[in-house]
C-alpha cells in the first residue's frame, strides 16, 4: 500500500508530544505529515506546551521546545484533496484555532469525503467546531472535554490514560501517554503493515 500524507493542524502551545511524538512515529514508516498553523509558512516555528499530571487538580502546563511548521497554510488548504487524513494535535491550541473558519472548512472536507480523522486530549475541541463530526461517534478526550463532546451529541468514552478508540475511521485518544497506542490504531485505519521476521 502507498505511503498516506496526513495533514496536522496545530496552533501556538500544541502539546508537544502530540506533535513530535506523532510526527517522527508517522514519518519512520514512510508517511508524509504536514505540520500547518493558521497564518504560519513553512520554516516558521511556534511554540510548544508540556502538560503534565502531578496531583493537582487539573494538569499542570510549562513551557515546550519549538515546533517546525513545514507547509504554508495557505498551500494546504488549497490542496486538501491531496490528504489521506487530518490528525488534530491537543494541547492549549486547539482551543483558539477552532474558531477559525478556514480550520472549520479543512475539518469538514475531511468529515463530509469520510477520510480519517485522528484526535487526541484538547484536539476533540477543532471537531467539535464543525456540526455533525462528533454527532452519533463514541469519542476519547481529556475528561475536561467530556461536556463538549456530549453537547456535540457525542459519546464520551472515559479510556485509560494508555488506552485509544476507534469508531469507524476516527480515532481518539485522552492525552499524550496514550500515544503508542493511538499511532498503532492511526496506522491500523491507514492501511498501514508493519511486519517482524
Amino acid at each position: 500500500m502507498p505511503a498516506k500524507k496526513i495533514l496536522m493542524l496545530t496552533g501556538e502551545f500544541t502539546e508537544e508530544y502530540e506533535i513530535f511524538v506523532y510526527q517522527q512515529a508517522m514519518e519512520a514508516v514512510g508517511h508524509t505529515i504536514h505540520v500547518v498553523c493558521p497564518d504560519k509558512k513553512a520554516g516558521d516555528v511556534i511554540k510548544t506546551s508540556l502538560h503534565d499530571f502531578e496531583g493537582d487538580q487539573t494538569y499542570t502546563e510549562k513551557p515546550g521546545h519549538y515546533a517546525l511548521i513545514n507547509k504554508t497554510f495557505a498551500e494546504a488548504e488549497k490542496q486538501l484533496d491531496q490528504y489521506d487524513a487530518v490528525y488534530c494535535a491537543g494541547g492549549r491550541g486547539p482551543e483558539y484555532i477552532r474558531t477559525d473558519k478556514r480550520i472549520q472548512a479543512m475539518v469538514r472536507h475531511f468529515h463530509e469525503t469520510k477520510k480519517p480523522i485522528f484526535t487526541i486530549c484538547h484536539g476533540v475541541q477543532i471537531l467539535i467546531a464543525v456540526d455533525g463530526v462528533v454527532r452519533g461517534k463514541k469519542v476519547g478526550a481529556l475528561a475536561a472535554c467530556e461536556p463538549e463532546v456530549t453537547l456535540a451529541g457525542g459519546t464520551y468514552i472515559d479510556l485509560s490514560p494508555t488506552e485509544a478508540l476507534v469508531d469507524g475511521t476516527m480515532v481518539s485518544a485522552k492525552g499524550w501517554t496514550a500515544l503508542a497506542a493511538f499511532i498503532r490504531e492511526c496506522l491500523k485505519v491507514l492501511g498501514t503493515e508493519i511486519r517482524h521476521n
